[in-house]
């Protein structure tokens, strides 16, 4: 059996769109596995909310850590965890927590090349942050560690102007930095997906959105990868939420059986 990271490699060169899921617990990571999905992912936007936190590394890292441990011993496919910015602020730091997650058996992560200040997204300066991807894939690679790391560009999150040529500049570099594959959150329009694709030799995930193609589409416009992100969770939320308001209403339990 190959050990987790090489699986959760090889799930990008397949023919097939590989389906990530992203869990917020224990018990959301494990029905992922149970309906036979490959892997699982972390989002960190829903373990943050579930926590009490907003996204952005407002939840601590110790906090996130101890859910990541928590579904990594209860499941047995490979895990990724959406790391955000990396929870330090050298690259030294983002190592030592990277280092964490190896230890607890994490296949891979994604890393933001935006940064939150003053409740403020922004983009990284590209070059700054590919210097950062770099060093942690050449630790790696010293250390003799393998790890699956996604480099989430924003440009799309952000709409930033320009952000076709932007997003085309950011993957030309970024493929020089040991990175395995790009992530483009809230890219949903076939020919930017098409351009991405065809300006990088990484694999491209993308985000479940509004407005995304379907699968078979996606399959054939050359993305490898495609997340749920928060989106589920939202979901059964929502639905938790309409469950309150009808017992309210009905002021009896019923509509937990209906």
């Amino acid at each position: 059996m190959l050990p987790l990271a090489a699986t959760f490699r090889s799930l990008h060169q397949s023919d097939s769109l590989f389906i990530l899921p992203n869990a917020w617990d224990v018990k959301s990571a494990q029905l992922f596995q149970e309906h036979q999905f490959a892997a699982v992912g972390t989002s960190s936007a829903a373990v943050a909310n579930s926590l009490g936190y907003q996204d952005g590394e407002d939840m601590p890292f110790e906090d996130y850590l101890f859910v990541i441990k928590r579904i990594q011993a209860a499941i047995q496919i490979p895990l990724t965890v959406d790391m955000e910015m990396g929870y330090g602020n050298t690259p030294e730091a983002i190592y030592a927590n990277i280092l964490q997650l190896i230890n607890l058996g994490v296949a891979g992560i994604n890393i933001e090349d935006s940064s939150v200040i003053s409740a403020v997204r922004i983009l990284k300066n590209a070059g700054t942050f590919a210097g950062t991807i770099a060093y942690i894939k050449n630790r790696l690679a010293a250390e003799g560690l393998d790890l699956f790391i996604t480099i989430r560009c924003d440009t799309y999150l952000l709409n930033v102007p320009g952000k076709q040529d932007e997003t085309n500049r950011r993957l030309q570099l970024y493929q020089t930095t040991g990175a395995d594959a790009i992530f483009l959150p809230c890219i949903s329009e076939p020919a930017d997906i098409a351009a991405a694709v065809q300006n990088t030799s990484l694999p491209i995930n993308v985000m479940c959105v509004p407005g995304l193609p379907g699968f078979e589409a996606l399959q054939q416009l050359g993305v490898k990868r495609a997340s749920m992100g928060p989106f589920l969770f939202s979901k059964t939320y929502q639905t938790a939420t309409a469950l309150a308001q009808a017992i309210v209403s009905a002021q009896s339990f019923s509509p937990l059986f209906s």
